[in-house]
């Protein structure tokens, strides 16, 4: 392993924030001359298998969902025959998450140093940025820093191009779905090999890797991977970004080192408007815990993936049940229609939720047990993450449910608090 250290004249961000420390306070895009003014330039940044070895130390993980070791997928794909291509995965198409689509409107510059270091680190010569169809603000931006980076002549060798990708899907964003749009077929998941960093875009292999995970790449080559790890634990070094709302004060994107007490998350958030009935970790593929939890469990638990680093509050007052009804409906609309369990069975679990939610006493049962058939028998992960998102959702609103079974209706009113994409913006 190299023990080259890129920047040692140059120390980076100490504490919290490290991704967000970029953040202009009136909500303006950082300039390249900001980002270098504040982080540094990118000729003294580590490069190549120098970076490759940095990135490796660090122990940095995919932050899309996946957590897959980035150091693994760069030698992946720069170990192909052919000269790969980079992928920016700025597609987001969770909706209870915004943190890249952030990334991309503040810190353009940050994202875009990441992916050409990893292009370099791999042998590419062309990246890709792909940014979601409603994602309007989002791609005038990476326009905007790439016209500026054209300017400069910063970018040497390597050629990038912005592409328009399908929004709204809740599949549209997954890796396989985003190499088949770009090669000229449905934005849909593939579960047959080839995977993308076999052969990808163009038939080339692929390095797909989501904005913030760049962004992490960029710091970790100015200031080196014993700088990633002062925060974060032993087996999961660095922070990481968490998109929160719900029943908290601040809603919105926030940066907290992993390992960090989920009652400390949500006191950073501003703390609890009111009482809460559940809360939603890891986005719509995650799970339901108690509100307990808050002091039991830290970012990234065994018991707490974080999934899409999302998490909501649900108000005590909300009709819980309701929820999980209306996105369970909008999960089993989103299947990318290419396998039987998923169709079928998600949209029976659906209809069985919505049964549930108007007091339906043998809906439960039908549901958990329809969960376990349907589980594992996808095409991709979709019909996992749904049924994930439905079977913790039984166990942590038992109550209500019981009283939705002997009432036969909810005394809450308060419905639309689980985010979702508005009416007509599917792909």
């Amino acid at each position: 392993m190299s023990s080259r250290r890129p920047t040692a004249e140059r120390s980076g961000p100490t504490g919290l924030p490290r991704v967000l420390a970029g953040v202009r306070e009136d909500g303006r895009p950082e300039s390249l001359r900001g980002t270098l003014a504040r982080y540094g330039t990118t000729a003294a940044a580590a490069r190549g298998t120098d970076l490759v070895d940095e990135i490796d130390a660090s122990g940095l993980t995919g932050r899309g969902g996946g957590a897959f070791p980035t150091a693994l997928k760069l030698r992946a794909v720069a170990g192909g025959r052919r000269r790969p291509v980079v992928l920016v995965n700025g597609a987001e198409s969770e909706p209870a998450s915004g943190k890249d689509r952030g990334l991309l409107r503040s810190l353009p510059h940050l994202v875009l140093d990441g992916a050409v270091l990893a292009a370099e680190a791999v042998g590419a010569r062309e990246v890709v940025v792909a940014v979601g169809r409603r994602s309007v603000r989002e791609r005038e931006v990476i326009a905007a820093a790439l016209a500026e980076r054209a300017r400069e002549r910063f970018d040497g060798g390597i050629k990038i191009r912005l592409v328009e990708v399908p929004s709204g899907g809740f599949v549209s964003g997954e890796e396989t779905a985003l190499v088949s749009f770009l090669n000229g077929g449905a934005a849909k998941p593939t579960a047959i090999p080839p995977r993308p960093f076999e052969r990808g875009v163009g038939g080339a292999p692929t390095l797909v890797q989501n904005v913030e995970t760049l962004c992490h790449l960029a710091l970790i080559a100015r200031f080196g991977s014993a700088w990633f790890r002062e925060l974060g634990t032993t087996r999961e070094p660095g922070s990481v970004l968490v998109t929160i709302s719900g029943a908290v004060r601040r809603r919105g994107i926030h940066e907290f080192e992993l390992g960090t007490p989920l009652s400390h998350v949500i006191s950073e958030a501003g703390g609890l408007t009111g009482p809460a009935s559940g809360l939603l970790v890891g986005g719509y593929f995650g799970s339901w815990l108690a509100p307990s939890a808050l002091d039991e469990l830290r970012l990234l638990d065994a018991d707490m993936p974080l999934g899409a680093r999302a998490i909501v509050v649900l108000p005590a007052d909300t009709c819980a049940v309701g929820e999980v009804a209306r996105v369970t409906r909008y999960l089993a609309g989103s299947s990318a229609g290419q396998c039987g369990p998923c169709v079928h069975g998600l949209d029976a679990i659906a209809g069985a939720m919505e049964q549930l939610a108007t007091g339906s006493a043998d809906a439960a049962p039908r549901i958990r047990r329809w969960a376990d058939m349907v589980a594992g028998r996808g095409a991709c992960r979709h019909p996992d993450g749904a049924t994930q998102f439905v079977a913790s959702a039984l166990d942590v609103f038992a109550g209500e449910i019981a009283s939705h079974v002997r009432y036969g209706r909810c005394p809450s009113r308060v419905r639309g608090v689980l985010p979702m994409p508005q009416h007509g913006e599917r792909a």
